[in-house]
């Protein structure tokens, strides 16, 4: 089943954060008050077997006066091995909020992620992504 994650699910995805990100990244308490208190962000889970999480994925929900849509932007995708190649947020999304796409940011070396969003439907939007380190 693909739902919104629950405060209830903090323990595994941390073990699922510890798998895709390392351990150390985070603490289930962390997640657990992220889940309770940050409203620009949705985190959606799929459920696998034995009360484990098959994986999740999150969006931070950017709105502008300017648009009447959301522009979503996943954030973030971690799914075990054994589930992957089903994709899960966009139809959960696209039945809750008001939008017209999805934006996705991936690493330029990460061919393998890059094929998958491909597959998809997802393409290159011909923008530049840019940073800045602040010191």
């Amino acid at each position: 089943m693909i739902r919104l994650a629950s405060v209830g699910d903090a323990g595994e995805l941390e073990r699922l954060n510890a798998e895709f990100n390392g351990k150390g990244k985070t603490t289930e308490e962390s997640i657990r008050a992220s889940l309770l208190t940050n409203r620009r962000e949705i985190v959606i889970v799929a459920d696998g077997n034995g009360g484990q999480l098959a994986g999740f994925v999150c969006v931070q929900l950017k709105k502008s006066f300017c648009y009447d849509e959301y522009m979503p932007e996943i954030t973030e995708v971690y799914v075990r091995h054994e589930y992957r190649g089903r994709g899960v947020a966009q139809e959960y999304c696209k039945k809750i909020y008001p939008l017209h796409s999805f934006e996705l940011l991936t690493g330029s070396d990460n061919t393998a992620a890059q094929k998958l969003y491909s597959a998809l439907g997802f393409e290159r939007s011909g923008e530049m992504h840019m940073s800045k380190q602040v010191k």
